[in-house]
C-alpha cells in the first residue's frame, strides 16, 4: 500500500477539542422554540382528533392525558441530550426518541386526515350526502392514533433489526482485469450513542467481516457522543477485517461529538482516517486509489477542515483507472466529478429513514439512496447502517453495502 503525503495530519487535530454542546444561549433558544412548537402541534392534534371521536368524559380525559404524556416524554428526551451522565441521559433519550417517532406519525397522519376530509367533503357535496362526511370524520379520527401506534411499532422493529446486506454492482469502463470483482464493504451512519450500543455494533462487524471484502469504507456519522462515554461501544470496530484494511471519513456528527478525539480513537481502532488525502493500493498487478474528504460542513467547525475533493486527489499518480472517494454527504459529488473521481461513496441521508421525510431529503441533497450517475462519476448513497433520533425505519431499510466493481461488456 502506497500513501501520498498526508495533507491534513490527524495529530494536528488532537490539540483542540470540538465539543458537542452549543453555547448556553443557543441551548436556551433551541429549548424555547422546541417547547413552543411542539406544544402548539400537540394542541392542534388534540383539537382535531379528540372531539371527533365522540368520547365520554373519561375518554376525553384519557385522550388529553395521553397527549400530555407524549409531550412530556418528548421534552425529557431533549433534556437527556444535554445531560453528560449516560446512566441518567440514555433512559431519558430512549423515552424521548420513542415519543418523537410516535408524535411524527400522529402529526403526519393528522395532516393526511385533513386532506382526506377535504376530498370526502367534496364528494359528499356532489352526492348531497352529509352522512358520508360525518361517518368518515368519526372513523378517521379513531384510525389516526391506531395507525400511528402500528407504524411506530413496525418502524421500531425495522430499526432495531441488524442492517441487511445489499449487493451493488458498479460498472466501470476500462476496469483492469485484476480489479474485476473487487469488493468494498461500506457502513455509514451507525450513530452509536444513547440507543445504539456495543451489541448492535458487534453484530454489524460480524456481518461485514463475513463478506470478506477487499476494502472496508466507513463513511461517517459513526458516533453521537463523546469518546469518554462511547469508546466501549465502538470497540468492536477494531475487529473490522479486509485485505486492504478499513478507511474512515468524518461526518457532521463527529464534529458535534468532539472530532479531534474521535479521529485519534478511530486510528487507535485500526482505521485509516482520510482527511482530504488519498492512498494508492496495490491489488495484484493493478492499482486502485482510495481517497477521503472531511464532511461537507467540516469547514464551518474548523476552517482547516474544509472539504476538498481536488486536494484529496493532489499528487496522485497518473494512469489509475479506479479512483474512489469517500465523502459523507452526497452533495460533495459535483466537486468529486470535476476532480476526476470514478466512484463516490456517501451516506448522511438515511434514505429519509421513515416516511414521509424521504420526500424532503432532496431539498438538501442531490441523491437520496442507491447508485446514480453524475457525468462520469458513479455515486452510491447508503441508507445508513444504524439510525438517528427515533428508532424508526419505514420505507428506508438500514444497510451494510457490498459494492462489486465490474467491467463493462465488450471492454
Amino acid at each position: 500500500m502506497n500513501s501520498c503525503p498526508v495533507n491534513l495530519p490527524a495529530s494536528r487535530y488532537t490539540r483542540r477539542s470540538m465539543t458537542a454542546l452549543p453555547p448556553p444561549m443557543r441551548r436556551i433558544k433551541f429549548l424555547s422554540s422546541f417547547i413552543a412548537l411542539t406544544l402548539a402541534l400537540h394542541f392542534y392534534i388534540g383539537i382535531r382528533l379528540i372531539p371527533a371521536m365522540h368520547l365520554n368524559e373519561s375518554g376525553v380525559s384519557i385522550g388529553i392525558g395521553a397527549l400530555a404524556l407524549l409531550y412530556v416524554s418528548l421534552f425529557l428526551g431533549v433534556m437527556g441530550r444535554f445531560i453528560k451522565a449516560p446512566k441518567l441521559a440514555d433512559p431519558l433519550v430512549w423515552v424521548g426518541m420513542l415519543a418523537l417517532g410516535l408524535f411524527s406519525s400522529l402529526f403526519v397522519l393528522t395532516l393526511l386526515r385533513e386532506l382526506s376530509l377535504l376530498v370526502v367533503w367534496g364528494a359528499a357535496t356532489l352526492l348531497h350526502s352529509a352522512p358520508i362526511l360525518t361517518a368518515w370524520r368519526d372513523i378517521s379520527a379513531q384510525g389516526v392514533p391506531f395507525f400511528a401506534l402500528l407504524l411506530t411499532l413496525v418502524g421500531f422493529v425495522n430499526a432495531r433489526s441488524r442492517a441487511r446486506v445489499v449487493t451493488v454492482n458498479v460498472p466501470i469502463a476500462g476496469l483492469p482485469v485484476e480489479l474485476e470483482g473487487f469488493t468494498i464493504a461500506q457502513i455509514s451512519d451507525l450513530h452509536v450513542g444513547p440507543t445504539i450500543k456495543h451489541n448492535y455494533v458487534n453484530a454489524v462487524v460480524d456481518a461485514v467481516n463475513a463478506l470478506q471484502a477487499d476494502l472496508i469504507a466507513v463513511t461517517g456519522d459513526i458516533v453521537d457522543g463523546r469518546v469518554l462515554d462511547l469508546s466501549r461501544h465502538t470497540q468492536p470496530l477494531s475487529r473490522l477485517s479486509a485485505r486492504h484494511g478499513s478507511f474512515f471519513v468524518t461526518g457532521n456528527h463527529e464534529y458535534y461529538s468532539g472530532v479531534a478525539e474521535w479521529i485519534t480513537e478511530f486510528e487507535r481502532l485500526g482505521m485509516t482516517v482520510l482527511l482530504n488525502r488519498h492512498v494508492v493500493l496495490d491489488h495484484d498487478d493493478a492499482q486502485l486509489l482510495i481517497a477521503g474528504v472531511t464532511d461537507f460542513s467540516g469547514g464551518t467547525f474548523d476552517p482547516s477542515h474544509r472539504s476538498d475533493p481536488a486536494l484529496a486527489l493532489a499528487g496522485a499518480p497518473t494512469g489509475i483507472v479506479v479512483k474512489v472517494l469517500l465523502a459523507h454527504q452526497p452533495r460533495s459529488a459535483p466537486a468529486a466529478a470535476s476532480a476526476g473521481f470514478t466512484l463516490q461513496l456517501s451516506g448522511h441521508t438515511h434514505g429519509g429513514q421513515f416516511l414521509p421525510w424521504n420526500f424532503f431529503v432532496r431539498l438538501q441533497q442531490p441523491f437520496i439512496a442507491g447508485l446514480e450517475r453524475l457525468e462520469n462519476l458513479w455515486v452510491y448513497t447508503s441508507r445508513g447502517t444504524g439510525y438517528w433520533g427515533p428508532p424508526n425505519r419505514l420505507g428506508a431499510p438500514s444497510e451494510i453495502t457490498r459494492l462489486r466493481l465490474t467491467g463493462l461488456p465488450g471492454r
